[in-house]
């Protein structure tokens, strides 16, 4: 059932502690760790703390908790210091969503890959 904790679920078990994670903000409804292979200097994933497969379902199903995760995004990005902001240091962020084995899931529960920290070029690859 959507929004339920799966057993198998790998970042069903990091938000139960089960499974440790470097967190950098947790919230009641979303929880942001560091990603185990980072592909910036500055590579957060921001979850929802209840489980969708992709960002699809938690759109049509929860778009408050949607709302949370591209909010807590950007307050990774400020708390990170790429943020950016009138006279700040920050350089940019991208907040990247994989939907889908084809896109580069593997992970199936939603998630928001929050990258900077250097140039990113578009399209990434």
């Amino acid at each position: 059932m959507a929004g339920e904790p799966q057993a198998d679920c790998l970042f069903c078990k990091i938000v139960a502690g089960e499974v440790p994670a470097t967190v950098v903000r947790d919230t009641e409804t979303t929880l942001a760790f560091r990603d185990i292979n980072p592909q910036a200097p500055t590579h957060v994933l921001v979850i929802p703390k209840a489980h969708y497969a992709d960002a699809a379902a938690l759109a049509a199903a929860a778009p408050q908790i949607t709302a949370d995760v591209l909010r807590e995004a950007g307050e990774v990005a400020a708390q990170e210091k790429i943020a950016v902001a009138e006279g700040g240091p920050g350089t940019g962020y991208r907040v990247v969503f994989n939907t889908g084995t084809g896109a580069g899931q593997t992970v199936f529960h939603a998630h928001a890959h929050v990258l900077g920290g250097r140039g990113l070029n578009w399209p990434p690859g």
